[in-house]
């Protein structure tokens, strides 16, 4: 009798997160001047009407309980509380005629308030 047991290959998962050109652009421009010697950490917090927010903050050195992303040659921190919402999402860059800013492009977002400013999952 054949015992030979047949392995399926697991399927890939996406990347945690990954920078767009633009967004890639400017952050190497922030570690280069202003924030220089720091990194970036992305995180998610309870606030606005849909329920949760993106967290951006400088930080030193990465903690305990962060996962680093490295992508165009850039390194940002992903709070771990934070990383089942965020896998696949892609960090952009925009700048509007009266703004400009980091924004993402979360595909496990299933809605956002009016304003933009929060959303659910």
């Amino acid at each position: 009798m054949d015992t030979t047991t047949i392995v399926k290959p697991r399927r890939a998962l996406p990347p945690l997160m990954t920078l767009s050109d633009a967004a890639a652009e400017r952050l190497r421009a922030l570690y280069a001047k202003a924030e220089d010697g720091k990194l970036l950490r992305i995180g998610v917090k309870t606030k606005g009407c849909s329920g949760m927010a993106y967290e951006l903050d400088f930080v030193d050195a990465p903690g305990p309980g962060d996962e680093v992303v490295t992508d165009k040659g850039l390194t940002v921190l992903v709070d771990r509380k934070a990383s089942l919402y965020l896998i696949g999402t892609v960090m952009d860059y925009e700048v509007k005629a009266m703004s400009a800013g980091f924004s993402f492009t979360n595909p496990n977002e299933k809605g956002r308030c009016g304003c933009g400013e929060s959303f659910h999952v």
